[in-house]
Formats: C-alpha cells, sequence, structure tokens
C-alpha cells in the first residue's frame, strides 16, 4: 500500500466521523455530554462507546484500514437508537447521511435523550435482523467497490504475457483517487447489464458530473483498468464486441468502393458514403449510447501521459524521442523459418522454455507450413528459440497503412500499428493551433469528451458557435497500449484514453485459472 493510499484511508476515516460533528454536538448536550467533544475526531467515537455501554475494544476496531470505517458507521447508528432511532430509515441515515441526518434529529425539540435502557428494552423482528444485516452487507461492498478495490477479470491475451486470460485481478481506486459514478441509481455488483434480463442496471435520471477525490495522475508504464473510450455508442445486438465505430467505419468503406464509379468529386463521394453508411448501420441495428462509468472495462499499460509525444518506428515505441520502456514479459508475434525440413511443435518450444496459451480462438504457435510459423513471444523467449540450430526468428511489423488506425482520416494521416506518429498526447491547460493536419487527432476529445460544439465550414473551425483557431484542453489524456501488441485494440485505434475514464491500478493476482489453478500466479503484483 502506498503512502498515498494510507493518506486516503485515513482521510476518509476522518470524513466519517466529522462530518456528522455539527448535529452531533447537538445530540451530546442532549445527552449530557460536552458538546466540544462531538468536534474532536474519535474522540467523538469513544464518547459514543462509553454512553451506549459497548465493549471498549470497538472503539480500536475503528482503525483497521476500510473495515474501521463501518464500524464507525455502527457506532453512529448505536448513538442514535439512545434516542429512540429504531427504524430502517433512521439507521440508514446515520450510517450513509449523517452529515444531513445527525443535524436533523439534533434540532429536533422532540427528540430526547432516552439512554442504554430503551435500547436493552427495544427487540427487533428476526426479519428486521436478516434485513439490515444484508443491506448493511451491501452497502459495505458497494463503498468498497467504489471507493477502495474491485475485482477485474482478464478476458482477453491483449496484455500477455504480463496478464494472462483468466488472471483474476484486484484493482486499486486508490491509486488515482476514488472516481464517484456518474450514475449512482444503479443495481449493486452488476457492471451495465442485468444477467438474464439482459436489460440496462442502472439509471440515469441522477446523472453526476465527473468527481475524483484525492485526484493523483497516472504514472507512465502503470497497468491501468479504464473505461472503454470507444464505448460511448454501441450496438445492443454487439455491444462491444464489435463497436459500433468499426461497424460504421466498414459500412462506410463498402459504400465508397460501390459508389466510387458513379460519383466522380471525391469529397462528394465521401460525403454520400458516409451517409449511406450511418441510415444502413442504424437500420439494421439498435443503437445506444452509455455513461461514462458503465462502459466497458479495459486494462492497458499506460505508456504516455500528457503532454509526452510518441511515435513508432519499425514496431519500437519512443516516448519524447527515447525508447519507451517494454515490460520483460511483453510478447509480440515473430517469423520463425527452419531449414533441411525441421519441424517445431509446440511441446519442443514448452520444454525449451517458450510459454504458449492453450486458447485456440488466438493461439501463440500458428503454422504458416513445414519451414514456417508465427510465434506470439517475448524478447527472452525469442532468444531462447534463436539458439536452435536451424531456426531464424524475425521480428513481424505491420508497417502498411491501415484506414483502422487512428485518427481514421486517411486524407490527413494513415499510420499503421508498427509505423505511428508523432503524437502528441493533450494535457489540461495546453493550447494547441488546430490546423488542417491536427484535427483528424484532436477532434473527437474536443467534441465528445469535453462536449463542445464543433462545426467546420468554409475551411473554418467554430466551437460552441465561435470560430476558433486554437483550443485549450481542459482534461488530462493518456495513451493505453497492450503488452500484445501485435494483439492489442488499444488506443492506436480509438486514440486517447479522457482522465474521467480512468477507473484504477491494477495491482494484485490473487486467482489464476487454466484448466486448474495457476499456482505459480497467486499473489503476485502487478508492474
Amino acid at each position: 500500500m502506498s503512502l498515498h493510499d494510507l493518506f486516503v484511508i485515513i482521510l476518509i476515516s476522518l470524513l466519517i466521523v466529522e462530518l456528522p460533528a455539527f448535529g452531533l454536538a447537538k445530540l451530546f448536550e442532549k445527552a449530557g455530554i460536552p458538546s466540544w467533544k462531538a468536534w474532536v475526531p474519535f474522540y467523538n467515537t469513544w464518547e459514543i462507546v462509553k454512553a451506549a455501554r459497548l465493549k471498549k475494544h470497538w472503539f480500536f476496531w475503528q482503525f483497521l484500514p476500510v473495515a474501521g470505517w463501518f464500524i464507525s458507521m455502527w457506532l453512529l447508528v448505536e448513538f442514535v437508537k439512545l434516542f429512540g432511532k429504531f427504524s430502517f430509515l433512521d439507521h440508514a441515515g446515520a450510517a450513509l447521511l449523517g452529515v444531513v441526518y445527525f443535524p436533523y434529529i439534533g434540532m429536533d425539540k422532540k427528540v430526547k435523550y432516552l439512554g442504554p435502557e430503551a435500547v436493552k428494552n427495544h427487540k427487533k423482528t428476526t426479519l428486521r435482523e436478516w434485513i439490515d444485516a444484508g443491506v448493511f452487507a451491501v452497502v459495505a461492498a458497494t463503498l468498497i467497490r467504489v471507493f477502495v478495490f474491485e475485482a477485474y477479470t482478464i478476458p482477453t491475451g491483449s496484455m500477455e504475457k504480463t496478464l494472462l486470460v483468466n488472471d483474476f485481478l484486484f484493482v486499486s481506486k486508490l491509486s488515482y483517487g476514488p472516481r464517484i459514478p456518474n450514475t449512482p441509481l444503479a443495481v449493486p455488483f452488476v457492471h451495465h447489464t442485468l444477467p438474464i434480463f439482459n436489460s440496462k442496471s442502472y439509471t440515469e435520471v441522477v446523472h453526476l458530473p465527473y468527481t475524483r477525490w484525492f485526484a493523483t495522475p497516472v504514472k507512465r508504464n502503470d497497468v491501468v483498468v479504464f473505461n472503454f473510450p470507444a464505448g460511448d455508442t454501441l450496438t445492443k445486438e454487439l455491444d462491444s464486441q464489435d463497436p459500433y465505430y468499426d461497424i460504421l467505419q466498414s459500412e462506410e468503406m463498402r459504400q465508397y468502393q460501390q459508389l466510387k464509379g458513379q460519383i466522380p468529386n471525391e469529397a462528394d463521394l465521401k460525403a454520400i458514403s458516409r451517409q449511406k453508411a450511418r441510415e444502413i448501420v442504424w437500420t439494421d441495428y439498435t443503437i445506444m449510447t452509455r455513461p461514462v462509468d458503465k462502459r466497458e472495462n479495459y486494462i492497458k499499460r499506460c505508456v504516455a501521459i500528457p503532454g509526452d509525444t510518441i511515435q513508432i518506428v519499425d514496431g519500437i515505441l519512443f516516448v519524447n524521442g527515447q525508447k519507451a520502456y517494454i515490460s520483460p514479459s511483453s510478447a509480440t508475434d515473430y517469423v520463425v523459418t527452419t531449414a533441411n525440413n525441421r519441424i517445431l511443435s509446440e511441446d519442443e518450444l514448452r520444454e525449451a522454455g517458450i510459454r504458449l496459451n492453450t486458447d485456440e480462438r488466438n493461439p501463440d504457435f500458428i503454422p504458416y507450413g513445414p519451414n514456417s510459423y508465427m510465434i506470439n513471444m517475448t524478447e527472452s523467449e525469442a532468444e531462447i528459440l534463436k539458439k536452435i540450430p536451424g531456426v531464424t526468428v524475425t521480428r513481424k511489423l505491420e508497417n502498411v497503412g491501415d484506414p483502422r488506425i487512428f485518427p481514421r482520416d486517411t486524407a490527413l494521416v494513415l499510420w499503421s500499428t508498427d509505423e505511428f506518429g508523432p503524437l502528441w498526447i493533450p494535457k489540461k491547460g495546453v493550447t494547441i493551433p488546430l490546423t488542417p493536419k491536427n484535427i483528424a487527432c484532436y477532434k473527437r476529445a474536443i467534441k465528445v469528451y469535453e462536449n463542445n460544439s464543433w462545426e467546420e465550414r468554409d475551411g473554418r473551425i467554430f466551437i460552441n458557435g465561435q470560430e476558433a483557431t486554437s483550443y485549450t484542453f481542459k482534461m488530462n489524456y493518456y495513451w493505453m497500449m497492450g503488452d500484445n501488441r501485435h494483439r492489442s485494440q488499444d488506443s492506436r485505434f480509438w486514440g486517447f484514453v479522457p482522465e474521467d475514464h480512468v477507473v484504477g491500478e491494477a495491482w494484485l493476482i490473487w486467482m489464476s485459472w487454466d484448466k486448474g489453478v495457476r499456482w505459480n500466479r497467486m499473489f503476485r503484483t502487478i508492474h
């Protein structure tokens, strides 16, 4: 646990016992306790322990990290019982809305101090006991999930061989500061879709703006969980498996090829292809949108932070002109050829110390023929293979321009997964000129992520109705890439990750499974 994490835990502990202080002071007076004691953090709960005649050890349990939060809440509930407050709503108010609830009852002249005897004489039904226990458990688990950590499962091989499919992780929410949900009214423990019913698990009746407590920026080379930026719009039929923008682009390219001989003007051809593609996709699919906190969770490595300039040359990533950090467990595709009809087998490679996954959908070992293979390996594994006599190992490069690569505007920029950039990562407060060459890269950040209107007329740009030749960014942005560079859908395809999409830092592998427990991966920290 870092010092920042510890600071956040202590600060939340203090807020829980300090926010109700004004109302507690009024109630302390009614209970014959000097009101000033209500304003001293933890001295106030010590007085509550004494007034409620609880065992003294309960006071000290408050200082356990995280678990102590719920002990403090429970003590506040025990205190309101001394005033005859036994209803479920009273207890929920004391535990969750103390800053409002305690002043409300503290200033109510009808509320009288009854003492511990009133608590002793009050009996709850068995049903009420179960309801209280269940609600407390849900509240506790929800608060931990929002403020402290969340469980996450690796669904794909995009981070191999750093993280493997079916690694089970704890993701720290404290590393970058807890993010308050945009959609607080949601079914607990469900991300965006209710199982069985296949319907939304949340409502946007209440939609909160982006807020992060005790914010700390993402550090270069952190392994980060974040909400999929291109997941704002998607189809009900395919969800994030085939993102809406990919479907739309594919249909637009198909329309372009069909209309190419019919419309001579290139600008008109593109505009009509775009319009037709949109009409077809919106007819064939059910289009829906999701708020930021309900977009699909992705996990990648942050290779560049705000203000960095990145470039990929021959598959090598450079950040600010320097070769970027490469995790020793980072994998990429190699083309392997053998001489004299030598045949390589998966068993031989495993015996040599090369790890190959067992995922039939995305195998690490693909034979091209008797003398040629494509093998997904780390750099150290490739060195092992190079030592085998008669084997030639060559790094596979994708250096042909790909229209699917960010920013997906081939008229201005055409990059590939292994030949990319240079590209500057937006930084909060920094102003950039808007030029015909860079608007393709920054338009979505300005329009969608920072919620500005955008128009282009007669070669001029209008932002929020005003002509603009420059723009000052309101948020920080990050560049995320998978360690498995040739098998990762990452920022190279959909661009920047805004700070409000950051969920937390991948912290610990607590469980791993592949036809059985991978014991050697249990309780590994993630680097």
